[in-house]
């Protein structure tokens, strides 16, 4: 492997080092234990949202309503827990709510030929009225099971739950979609939807699947985000959306070049957490880190523009 390929594979990696190391020396406290404790915990709801809109993303479609059936799911678990139902079965509703999600996602966009980009938003929408309507515009709060706020809150020796949760996540993602045949399956619809047809993959399942665990995993964090906040709102999922998205397209531009990657999403989810709470650390304003922001999506964009390109308009 020469210079270039290392720059083009590992360049944006190096990059999240170096920024590291210049927070951990000019930043107050960053690199203290309890500061790399806190981005852990956020990168754990970010990266496993970005997790799941990258698998929607290998198969070459976007679900851009992945936080606002985040926040749906949040305040289904929410309302079923303040109507006496056990948290764990509330728990379960909300995933299956964010599953439904996917499916609806994935109906509109094989079945009916709807662009993802178009059918998402569409599905956004109304995910985020039927949160409105449940909660009436209000958040649930109130008194939480003990049990259902160890999910995010407590810790299994010194590690919380809520990094085990994320790690269980990573891994599991890594090796569906790198070393099983579905993963295959999925990757190839997705770099060349005609090619893995006639090679005999029903590319329209496996779109399908992509889109569901985009659902499942906004599921998944709306359950932690609940357990965490000890309430649920309707947008409580909203302030992740183009956090997990240009953490998804930060991702593409490493280990596997514009191509969208799991581990990826995930360094790319540490970078952004990391570089947010180093601005903050460092007395930056807000509106500061929305100008980096851009610039990530903006840069990984442009790296990867045929592939973005056609997940959002391709019939």
């Amino acid at each position: 492997m020469n210079a270039k390929q290392i720059i083009e594979k590992y360049g944006t990696l190096l990059a999240g080092v170096a920024v590291f190391i210049f927070l951990a020396i000019f930043a107050n406290n960053f690199a203290s234990g309890a500061n790399l404790l806190n981005v852990l915990k956020q990168v754990s709801f970010l990266s496993i949202l970005a997790m799941g809109f990258t698998f929607a993303l290998i198969t070459s479609e976007l679900d851009l309503s992945f936080a606002n059936v985040c926040s749906l799911c949040a305040v289904i678990i929410g309302f079923l827990i303040m109507s006496d139902v056990h948290w764990a079965l509330a728990s379960v509703v909300g995933l299956i709510a964010g599953i439904l999600a996917g499916m609806i996602n994935g109906f509109l966009i094989t079945v009916l030929k709807v662009p993802s980009l178009i059918a998402t938003l569409g599905t956004s929408a109304m995910a985020n009225g039927f949160a409105f309507m449940i909660t009436g515009g209000v958040a649930f709060v109130g008194r939480w099971d003990p049990n259902f706020l160890f999910l995010a809150r407590g810790k299994i020796g010194p590690v919380p739950v809520l990094v085990l949760v994320m790690l269980v996540a990573l891994i599991v993602a890594v090796v569906l979609s790198t070393q099983t045949k579905t993963g295959i399956q999925l990757q190839a619809t997705g770099e060349n939807e005609e090619a893995a047809r006639r090679a005999g993959i029903n590319t329209r399942r496996r779109k399908v699947l992509g889109l569901t665990i985009s659902g499942l995993s906004a599921g998944v964090t709306a359950i932690l985000l609940t357990a965490n906040l000890s309430s649920a709102a309707p947008q409580m999922g909203g302030d992740y959306m183009l956090l997990a998205i240009a953490a998804a397209l930060l991702g593409m531009t490493m280990f596997t070049p514009a191509k969208p990657n799991i581990l990826g999403s995930f360094v790319g989810s540490l970078i952004i957490v990391m570089l947010s709470n180093g601005l903050v650390l460092l007395g930056a304003q807000y509106y500061i880190q929305d100008i980096v922001l851009g610039i990530i999506i903006i840069a990984s964009v442009a790296i990867s523009a045929t592939v973005l390109k056609q997940a959002a308009f391709s019939l």
